[in-house]
């Protein structure tokens, strides 16, 4: 048996040949489930405000330093009629807090999203999202140190101006308290 394995080149495609193949990948890819597009908030732009505080373990009263410190980046976005909103909350505790559950340190913790319209008084909450970050919390590495990103918040607000902020929800164990609400700046209006 004889096989011949020179190589050749191939011949160019016509341009009514490029123009199917073209149409049979991408059918293919579209039938494969394949399509990457850019999710409508990627291609938005971001207004931020980041905001800083230092929070006192309220459960604690021992002789170890016991200060968590908080930052977080509130976004804010428009698209026609659409409101965005995103969060990064970052934190540096003491290095004694990593490695736990930090079940002894919070009966709950969470970060709320708000999607908030100026008024001439009390601002108008539009839209909330909330999330549970007591895991989050408990991921941080070694020297006390972490961060974590919301997912985004999406809100139709039609003419309406809006800004993003948002809130911690800490609920620390043993000081007889209950949820403890701590705000951080918001975004300008967009």
């Amino acid at each position: 048996m004889n096989l011949n394995l020179r190589r050749t080149r191939p011949e160019p495609l016509s341009s009514a040949s490029r123009k199917a193949v073209s149409a049979a990948l991408v059918g293919a890819t579209i039938v494969g489930a394949t399509v990457l597009t850019a999710s409508p908030a990627s291609a938005l732009s971001w207004k931020c405000k980041t905001s800083s505080t230092t929070i006192d373990d309220a459960g604690y009263s021992g002789p170890w330093g016991d200060n968590w410190d908080f930052t977080v980046k509130n976004c804010v976005a428009r698209s026609g009629g659409y409101v965005y909103a995103k969060a990064t909350v970052s934190w540096d505790a003491p290095p004694w807090y990593s490695g736990t559950n930090l079940s002894e340190t919070f009966d709950s913790a969470h970060f709320r999203l708000y999607i908030t319209h100026p008024d001439a008084g009390t601002d108008t909450i539009l839209g909330t999202k909330t999330f549970y970050i007591q895991d989050n919390l408990a991921g941080m590495n070694g020297s006390g140190n972490g961060s974590w990103s919301t997912s985004t918040a999406k809100k139709y607000v039609g003419s309406k101006s809006a800004y993003a902020d948002g809130a911690l929800k800490l609920n620390w164990d043993e000081d007889g308290k209950g949820v403890r609400h701590y705000d951080f700046s918001g975004t300008r209006s967009v």
